[in-house]
C-alpha cells in the first residue's frame, strides 16, 4: 500500500443472488425447488480507486449503482467477490447509525456499548462521554432508556459516538439528516471539522450540494462501474445532464405506456372553468429542437405551446400563463395585455406560443396554468396544473429563481 493513501481499492467485483421466490422452511425448499431460482447481478465490475491520506472523496450515482455497497465493502460488513480493498487506519462509519444498540439499556450505558464497537478502550469513552452527550443534546434524557427515545434521539446519539472516535477515516452514507435543521447544520460544520484535522472521509449523498461543500474529489458509480472521477464542480455537471435525460426518457415512456383513450387531459371543475367559447386543447414545453420535454435544466431556454380551437370568436382576446410551485407558491406570470402585444382576436383554431430564453426557476417540482379570457376581464377557459414539470441544476443556489448577478469586492 503506498504511504500516501489512506484506501485503496484495487479490481473490486461483487455480486448478489436476487431470489425469484425463495422458499423459507425445509418443507418449502423441497417441494417448491424451482422457487430457488435467482438471478446473479453484478453490482460492481471490476473497480478500482485510491483515497489520500486527508482527501475527501463523495460517491455519486443513481439508486442501485453500487455507491452504498462500497462503502459497505469499505467498512468491512462485506467482502469482494474478487479484488482487494487496504485501508489505514482506526475506522469509523456512519452507515446503519445505532447498530449495536440495545433498546432496554439507557443512553449512557449504549454510548459504551457502540464506542466499543469503534474501537475505543473504556478510558477513552470515559474521556469523551461529556463531549458525545453535549453535542447529541440529549442531557436530560442520557440516563433513560433509549426506547424512550424518538428516532431523531435515537439518531442523534448514534451519530455523536460515531463522530467522536478519533478516526482515522471516516465513512457516511446519507444520514446527513439527522434531527432538525439547527442539528443537520451543527453535523455538517462538525464534518468539516474533522476533515480540516486531517481524517480521510468517503461520502455517499444525493446531495450535489453537500458534496461539493466538502469533498476534494467526486466519484461517479454508473451501473457498477466508475464512468468518471474529478473535482466536483468538473463532475457534477455531466452527472447531472445525465441524471435529466434519463428523467426526460422515463417521462416520456410513461406517457407512451399511459391510456390513449382522450385527446385531451383530465381534470376536475375545480381546475377548470370559462364561457366555453375557446378550449385549450393541448399544452406543451418544448426544447430548442422542438421537443417536447417534461424534465428541463435551469437557465434553459424552452418554448411554451398552447394548442386551443375555437367555439365561438373571442373578441380582444388575452392568453397568459403562470408557474407555481409544487407546494402552490406563485412563481411568475404574466399574460399577452401586460406584455403589451396588439389587440387580437381568436376566430380559428391555432397554437399560441411564447419563447423563453432562458427559463431561470431553481430546482424543484413546477405546475404550469395556461388561460384564455377577453380584454373585459371574462374567462373563457382557464386551466390550472396544465402541464407538470421538472427542473434540475448543477448550482445550488436557493430560493425560486435565478437573479442574474455579478459580484464585485474591493478592498481597501
Amino acid at each position: 500500500m503506498q504511504p500516501e493513501n489512506a484506501i485503496e481499492v484495487n479490481h473490486v467485483t461483487k455480486s448478489f443472488k436476487v431470489y425469484l421466490d425463495k422458499g423459507n422452511t425445509l418443507k418449502e425448499k423441497v417441494l417448491f425447488k424451482k422457487r430457488r431460482r435467482y438471478e446473479e447481478r453484478n453490482v460492481l465490475k471490476d473497480i478500482s480507486f485510491q483515497v489520500k491520506k486527508g482527501e475527501a472523496v463523495g460517491l455519486i450515482g443513481h439508486n442501485g449503482c453500487g455507491k452504498s455497497t462500497t462503502l459497505k465493502l469499505l467498512t468491512r460488513i462485506m467482502y469482494p467477490d474478487a479484488g482487494e480493498i487496504k485501508m489505514s487506519g482506526r475506522v469509523s462509519s456512519l452507515i446503519e447509525l445505532g447498530a449495536g444498540f440495545h433498546e432496554d439499556m439507557s443512553g449512557r450505558e449504549n454510548i459504551y456499548i457502540n464506542a466499543s464497537i469503534f474501537g475505543l478502550s473504556r478510558k477513552e469513552i470515559d474521556e469523551r462521554m461529556e463531549a458525545i452527550i453535549n453535542f447529541s443534546e440529549l442531557q436530560d434524557f442520557i440516563d433513560n432508556p433509549v426506547r424512550t427515545y424518538s428516532s431523531g434521539m435515537y439518531m442523534r446519539l448514534a451519530f455523536s459516538v460515531a463522530i467522536n472516535v478519533d478516526a482515522d477515516i471516516l465513512l457516511v452514507d446519507e444520514i446527513l439528516a439527522v434531527g432538525d435543521v439547527n442539528f443537520q447544520a451543527k453535523c455538517f460544520n462538525r464534518l468539516r471539522e474533522i476533515k480540516g484535522q486531517g481524517t480521510t472521509i468517503v461520502i455517499v449523498s444525493h446531495s450535489m450540494d453537500q458534496i461539493e461543500q466538502i469533498c476534494d474529489r467526486s466519484i461517479w458509480i454508473h451501473e457498477g462501474d466508475i464512468r468518471r472521477q474529478g473535482r466536483p464542480r468538473d463532475v457534477h455537471p455531466e452527472y447531472l445532464d445525465f441524471m435529466g435525460e434519463k428523467r426526460q426518457e422515463r417521462a416520456e415512456k410513461e406517457k407512451e405506456e399511459a391510456p390513449q383513450e382522450k385527446t385531451e387531459p383530465t381534470v376536475t371543475e375545480e381546475k377548470r372553468w370559462g364561457n366555453g367559447d375557446a378550449r385549450i386543447r393541448r399544452v406543451m414545453i418544448l426544447d430548442r429542437e422542438g421537443k417536447e420535454r417534461s424534465v428541463i435544466k435551469t437557465d434553459e431556454q424552452v418554448t411554451i405551446s398552447i394548442e386551443y380551437e375555437i367555439k365561438n370568436t373571442v373578441e380582444d382576446a388575452v392568453i397568459g400563463i403562470g408557474f407555481f410551485r409544487s407546494d402552490g407558491v406563485q412563481c411568475y406570470g404574466t399574460n399577452t395585455r401586460i406584455d403589451k402585444l396588439p389587440e387580437f382576436k381568436l376566430a380559428g383554431d391555432g397554437v399560441a406560443e411564447v419563447e423563453i430564453s432562458s427559463l431561470n426557476l431553481i430546482p424543484g417540482q413546477y405546475l404550469l396554468d395556461v388561460a384564455i379570457e377577453s380584454q373585459i376581464g371574462i374567462a373563457v377557459d382557464y386551466f390550472r396544473e396544465a402541464y407538470r414539470f421538472e427542473v434540475f441544476s448543477d448550482i445550488s443556489d436557493v430560493g425560486v429563481a435565478r437573479i442574474a448577478h455579478q459580484w464585485s469586492i474591493s478592498n481597501e
